[in-house]
């Protein structure tokens, strides 16, 4: 069995948790609690005729990305960006993590994610700030934790494009 880790990151309160819970163990829930350090968990998932481990690291959300120590990057596979659609401010810090992600562990698959497109009336990214990112990241989709929407795909992408370097 292949084993592959990814990094969630993103600045805090953007759902990093909440993308995971809803991937690995299919739940939702209100609560909003604070990720300290990491948090790791674990899914076994089939691709392309393999299986393959994913250990997923919940790094804790930083607005100043120099607190995250490079040990919880080391290794990586590839990294999951997370943005919260409801607030522009997160895009500009992660970034900033990811000019850090690519200065530690070089260039690696990432899939980047706005996230809380469930909050239809407190949405605020842009359908050309959404082109942007795709013409720059390419892999950016638009997420809910809340309702699944594009979870299972974001890690399914992210697991075959690690596969296929």
């Amino acid at each position: 069995m292949i084993q592959k880790k990814i990094c969630v990151l993103g600045a805090a309160g953007v759902g990093k948790t909440s993308l995971i819970a809803q991937f690995v163990y299919s739940k939702f829930s209100e609560k909003y609690l604070s990720s300290m350090g990491v948090k790791i968990d674990r899914k076994v998932v089939h691709l392309e005729s393999q299986q393959v481990n994913l250990m997923i690291w919940d790094i804790h959300g930083e607005e100043k990305f120099k607190k995250i120590t490079s040990s919880y990057l080391r290794g990586a596979s590839g990294v999951i960006m997370v943005v919260d659609g409801t607030r522009p401010d997160t895009l500009s810090v992660a970034q900033d993590i990811f000019q850090r992600v690519e200065q530690d562990v070089g260039n690696i698959p990432s899939v980047w994610l706005l996230n809380k497109v469930d909050l239809e009336d407190q949405w605020c990214m842009s359908e050309g700030v959404v082109k942007q990112l795709r013409e720059k990241y390419v892999s950016v989709y638009q997420s809910s934790a809340k309702t699944g929407a594009n979870v299972e795909q974001t890690f399914f992408n992210i697991t075959e494009n690690m596969l296929n370097v």
